[in-house]
């Protein structure tokens, strides 16, 4: 399906939200949610809520039927999220079935050697909502390569993280995570949705 055939689907039904009126999306990119970033000590910070805000995610597009993809980073040998370690493993459970599938991916772009493209184009999905980890790199990649083909994205403030950026002397002290992780959303441009948070996205299948 190309960019025009996607754009004449039919749009989706608007819905107020706590006051203000969003669009539902079509499908839920969930970026890297792996155990060695959201459990242990090794974890970023405010784990607790990334996973709180993305399992509230999952639940509403797998409640509407919408496109659900997880993605899965194959680290280098001897990183945290080396293949088939602990840390490599996704963290929330995969409901897989004909919506709802995982992809592994080699590099910090979703599209990159990927099938997600094709994924997306199959399911008729115009308009996407991404999650996940790390705010500035896999997620950033993502959704950036979103906008470029032509989707909608909405990028929700509450449900993507990082590590704090440690201090360089003569540089700059150390960055805490959630300005790394405005900032990386920021430098996405006027185009995604980024201050909307968790609880007003919605899903349409």
């Amino acid at each position: 399906m190309s960019h025009v055939e996607r754009d004449s689907l039919p749009s989706p039904v608007r819905r107020e939200v706590g006051g203000s009126v969003v669009t539902p999306v079509d499908a839920l990119i969930v970026v890297d949610m792996q155990s060695a970033f959201v459990s242990g000590e090794n974890a970023v910070p405010d784990a607790s809520r990334l996973l709180d805000r993305t399992t509230q995610l999952l639940d509403r597009a797998r409640e509407a039927g919408a496109v659900v993809v997880h993605l899965q980073n194959d680290g280098p040998p001897g990183a945290d999220d080396e293949p088939d370690t602990p840390g490599w493993e996704l963290y929330l459970a995969v409901k897989p079935g004909p919506r709802e599938q995982v992809i592994r991916k080699p590099r910090d772009d979703g599209f990159d050697a990927t099938s997600l493209g094709q994924i997306l184009i199959a399911g008729g999905v115009r308009s996407v909502a991404i999650c996940g980890v790390m705010s500035e790199m896999c997620v950033h990649a993502t959704a950036r390569t979103a906008l470029a083909r032509g989707y909608r994205v909405v990028l929700p403030y509450d449900a993507h993280g990082t590590y704090n950026i440690p201090a360089v002397p003569g540089v700059s002290e150390e960055i805490p995570a959630h300005v790394v992780s405005r900032v990386a959303a920021w430098s996405l441009g006027d185009q995604p949705e980024n201050t909307i948070p968790t609880t007003a996205v919605t899903f349409t299948s």
